[in-house]
């Protein structure tokens, strides 16, 4: 398994010199969650940048980096604005691999609970599906991309069954 950090939200960190929530160029708030997890990850930061910044070529530089690994199964750290785009995209391309996506709706320096539940339940989700597909894992879901979707109004996903 290999986990892919674009940024977002789940990422974001108060600079108190502007007064403005950042997206960091580190992996701190995954490095932070996994402290008290035994088994080591492999993380590679990819794109650093809000959800609402992510472009095709974005997309694309994540989808060559999946294709280029040995790896069958990923976890995508990604805002939660766009996910639904990039799930599109990767599932438009990718047959053969397991890609979750997961984020927050909060930063995880505000509220640590949120990001850290989502990236243990992607986790555990990627150890025992055995399915290839295109996945969203938030809100205590983790289902097909298509499947589930953000509902701003509550700030929450729900299924859309």
């Amino acid at each position: 398994m290999l986990i892919l950090n674009c940024g977002g939200t789940f990422n974001k960190r108060y600079n108190s010199v502007n007064g403005e929530l950042e997206v960091p160029f580190d992996n701190n708030a995954i490095d932070k969650i996994l402290e008290s997890v035994s088994k080591k990850y492999s993380i590679a930061g990819v794109v650093y940048k809000d959800s609402l910044e992510m472009r095709a070529d974005d997309r694309s530089m994540l989808a060559n980096i999946i294709r280029e690994s040995s790896k069958k199964c990923f976890i995508v750290v990604h805002g939660t604005d766009t996910m639904h785009l990039s799930a599109e995209f990767f599932d438009e391309v990718f047959e053969d691999k397991i890609i979750i996506l997961t984020g927050a709706m909060k930063p995880y320096e505000i509220d640590k609970t949120e990001a850290s539940f989502n990236l243990g339940m992607a986790i555990g989700f990627a150890k025992v599906t055995r399915e290839n597909g295109v996945y969203i894992c938030m809100s205590g879901f983790v289902e097909k991309f298509d499947e589930i979707e953000k509902n701003r109004a509550e700030g929450k996903f729900e299924l859309v069954r």
